[in-house]
């Protein structure tokens, strides 16, 4: 199946999921103006992405069956997916009135939407918006999966997840306030922790943890004679698989081009704790830092130049060479990884190859899917 063909069908669910939820709110006897909200709401927000969170979920169900899904094993699979297309929708709605975003995804940001098909303007409503989103999620777990035997599972996955993404957002908030942006505070270490938090858990170590506990995967196995924990050897290889992900957006948002990322990179403008900028303080000469302290995160009518110039300190050959920094971090992170992957014990057996434990092939789908990205 092609790519196209395999986003297709994962969005085909989507529909029957929002007519669901638009469903339960006319058997709540919601008004009709509130039923037509939040219906646009669920369009808007929800299926506009790249989608990978959500496939990845029926990807990794593919791979532990070892063999294609049944239509009802798909079919689950897909709502967990699109569980994980609300969170993150969740998420988004509710940086972007944090952040003051302007766009996303190449349309206004929710809450600046300036009229809902004649309902008025989003404004604040946003907020509860985002509340929604997340609590649809819960509705669609207990209407189909309330009577399976890992539903509690799926919930505290969730919930664990979902706190652990707000104790990143706190820490990024914090760390870069819009209003008083101070890179003394930005380390390679906290970069790395917000990032573990904010991003890896649930765009990555989500899926295949939803995908174990569908399959069956049990907290604790015996492979030949030796004692596996699956979800603890998933998190040792899929939150570093997070961090380097996001890495390479920090580097694609200042070196990448707007028709390859799809939009213009505003880290250095924004005074975003980016991976670059930790790298250039790391790294940096005293002079370099200078440079950075004056013209990083700096907004107003000299932004333009001010984020030249911390562009071509980044660019310099002869100096921090952020560039070159980035190929040796890449070539050396996917070869831990690989390196890490081959250590998750699994049956040399092909048919002793069953849906209720971890495979390596799992973790190498995943970093094939990232590893030379360029968007």
């Amino acid at each position: 199946m092609s790519h196209a063909d395999t986003r297709n069908k994962f969005v085909a669910v989507f529909e029957g999921i929002r007519k669901e939820l638009v469903a339960h709110m006319k058997s709540e006897k919601m008004p009709e103006d509130a039923i037509a909200w939040f219906n646009e709401s669920l369009i808007y927000n929800v299926p506009g992405g790249k989608l990978n969170r959500g496939v990845s979920v029926v990807d990794t169900i593919t791979i532990l069956l070892n063999r294609p899904p049944t239509d009802d094993e798909y079919f689950k699979a897909a709502l967990l997916g699109w569980c994980i297309e609300f969170l993150q929708a969740f998420f988004l709605v509710s940086d972007d009135i944090m952040d003051g975003s302007i766009s996303r995804r190449g349309q206004p940001c929710w809450y600046r939407v300036s009229d809902v098909k004649g309902l008025g303007k989003v404004h604040k409503i946003a907020i509860n918006d985002s509340c929604m989103l997340e609590g649809a999620i819960y509705h669609i777990l207990k209407n189909h999966f309330r009577r399976e035997s890992y539903y509690v599972d799926l919930l505290e996955l969730f919930q664990e997840v979902t706190y652990k993404t707000e104790m990143g957002q706190l820490v990024d908030q914090i760390t870069a306030p819009e209003d008083n942006i101070d890179i003394g505070k930005y380390t390679l270490l906290k970069h790395a922790f917000i990032v573990r938090y904010k991003t890896a858990y649930y765009s990555f170590y989500l899926s295949v943890a939803l995908a174990m506990r569908m399959c069956g995967v049990p907290d604790v196995y015996e492979l030949d004679g030796k004692i596996v924990e699956p979800y603890k050897e998933a998190d040792r290889i899929l939150i570093p698989m997070g961090e380097f992900f996001q890495v390479q957006d920090d580097y694609l948002d200042y070196h990448g081009t707007e028709a390859q990322i799809g939009k213009i990179g505003t880290d250095i403008v924004d005074g975003k704790c980016s991976w670059c900028v930790c790298t250039a303080l790391a790294h940096g000469t005293d002079m370099q830092k200078q440079i950075l302290f004056e013209n990083y995160g700096k907004k107003g009518p000299e932004q333009v130049m001010r984020e030249q110039a911390v562009k071509a300190m980044y660019n310099d050959e002869e100096g921090l060479n952020i560039p070159k920094r980035y190929e040796e971090y890449s070539k050396n992170t996917v070869a831990e990884i690989n390196a890490m992957i081959e250590l998750v014990p699994e049956s040399d057996a092909q048919n002793e190859l069953r849906g209720d434990r971890l495979r390596r092939d799992v973790f190498r789908a995943f970093l094939s899917k990232i590893s030379d990205r360029t968007a």
